[in-house]
């Protein structure tokens, strides 16, 4: 009892800080900048370059990652955090460059530019949309909620601790908008960071650093055509999966929009990229690994156990608050996102052209976290949090990236061509990787393979469609890419 109540303490005392200093660093910000949008959705173009490497990396480092990639129990899952590197460095160089020549709010914005057209800028919208809503942040949530239950051994139920996020998550991105996001993103940033690589040392420590009786198909980093990534889709699909998570994911690029120029963006972003290939690798497989020599094959509960296991309790109070911000980060930077994408794509467009953005975005935030917790029982059933929500943004990934692709490089390209090839490519993903087993297509194709199929078959029903329905002939152009005189 005594050492549940040092627990808690601790947990209630570092998130309250983290808060707090979050407060200092935002308060006295302009809220009432006649450019709200700017303002709310990209912190009035003054996030530091430190801000922003923090933002990105605690925004996709929550506990869909630790505890799903965790939950895997094998090195493997460290080719997503070492590709992501590449992702990073494409959306510093190809795509930085064009959204601060554009001065995008959002990363869809771009194709309205490039299309001449809005209807596909609020068609990709509503996708991006979709996926927050429906995949990234009751998925976040749930994992989040399933660490603290295993963590603390607790038998509150799990929508319980689920609506507790969700509030707090909710009024840091309703009161807050980015500013606050990225803030406490960073300030929390450091201290998961600090504590993981923690775990990841106390961990090596309880089993000696020995690895004997782990089998080897849990160590290698080669994967063989029966593991969750074999080898050869490193070299296909999975350097366009990170393409289009870090290069057009409006969740992940907003924070890098927001800095005062191009340079300390990118300054910001090769930060983001140093710490992914340093420090996350190890984080996310050593503790699950250490945890199938000393547990057995326990799944997504792997993560919780070993932190419980390994760290003294007023330390794991300290971890769980550092936890426990990493959830609230992600969602509130999904909520954040998703609400940028409705205001600025759909609701300016189509509803109205000047909203009162704080409050309407309050009410689109509301309704998010609604449909998170509506989720939550479909996510308890998954066998793997990290392996569903990878299956499941396939579904958009591959046809939104070529949406871009095909913008950024072609002139005299129709919008319903695109939009079109988005349809198709949704359409085909679907109906060959849902009917198939859990990791191959039809023929035997590795879903990673099959995104990768998408992403061609899109580009070329766009260009195809362009020419014979549309009679317009598509011009290969980097213009973009040109110095200005």
């Amino acid at each position: 009892m005594f050492s549940s109540t040092i627990q808690v303490s601790v947990f209630v005392f570092v998130t309250a800080l983290i808060g707090f200093l979050t407060y200092l660093s935002c308060r006295g910000q302009n809220r009432n900048a006649q450019n709200q949008n700017r303002e709310y959705f990209l912190a009035g173009g003054g996030l530091a370059w430190y801000f922003v490497a923090g933002s990105i990396t605690l925004t996709n480092l929550s506990t869909d990652q630790l505890v799903g990639m965790n939950g895997n129990q094998m090195a493997l899952l460290a080719l997503w955090e070492l590709a992501a590197v590449v992702g990073l460095f494409v959306l510093a160089k190809v795509f930085l460059p064009v959204y601060y020549k554009f001065k995008c709010t959002t990363t869809t914005e771009l194709l309205e530019q490039r299309y001449h057209d809005k209807h596909i800028r609020a068609v990709i919208s509503a996708l991006f949309f979709a996926g927050s809503a429906l995949i990234f942040c009751p998925a976040v949530i749930y994992s989040g909620s399933l660490f603290m239950q295993s963590m603390f051994n607790v038998e509150l139920p799990l929508m319980y601790i689920a609506v507790i996020f969700v509030i707090v998550g909710a009024l840091y991105a309703i009161f807050g908008g980015l500013r606050a996001v990225a803030v406490s993103d960073t300030y929390s940033g450091v201290l998961l960071l600090t504590m993981a690589v923690l775990v990841v040392i106390l961990a090596l420590q309880a089993i000696d650093y020995n690895f004997d009786g782990i089998p080897q198909e849990r160590l290698t980093l080669i994967g063989d055509d029966e593991s969750p990534i074999p080898w050869h889709t490193l070299l296909t699909g999975m350097i366009f999966i990170q393409m289009f998570y870090w290069g057009t994911n409006q969740v992940i690029t907003q924070r890098a929009m927001a800095a005062p120029s191009l340079k300390e963006a990118q300054k910001g972003v090769f930060a983001a990229a140093g710490i992914r290939l340093l420090i996350v690798p190890a984080i996310i497989v050593i503790p699950g690994i250490v945890s199938y020599k000393l547990f057995g094959d326990i799944g997504d509960s792997a993560y919780g156990k070993i932190v419980a296991t390994v760290l003294p309790d007023w330390l794991s109070g300290v971890f769980a608050a550092a936890m426990a911000a990493a959830v609230l980060t992600t969602f509130n930077s999904n909520l954040n996102s998703a609400t940028a994408l409705y205001v600025c794509d759909i609701h300016e467009s189509y509803v109205n052209k000047t909203p009162n953005v704080p409050k309407l975005s309050g009410y689109v935030t509301v309704l998010l976290c609604l449909v998170s917790l509506a989720l939550i029982p479909v996510y308890q059933q998954a066998d793997s949090i990290i392996n569903l929500v990878q299956k499941l943004y396939g579904l958009l990934s591959m046809p939104i990236l070529s949406v871009f692709i095909v913008g950024l490089l072609f002139r005299n390209v129709h919008a319903f061509a695109a939009i079109g090839a988005v349809l198709f490519g949704v359409s085909i993903y679907a109906l060959m990787s849902f009917e198939a087993s859990p990791m191959y297509a039809p023929f035997g194709l590795h879903y990673i393979h099959l995104m990768f199929a998408t992403l061609i078959g899109c580009v070329a029903f766009a260009l195809i469609v362009n020419r014979v329905v549309f009679n317009q002939k598509a011009e290969f152009s980097l213009e973009l890419y040109k110095k200005e005189a």
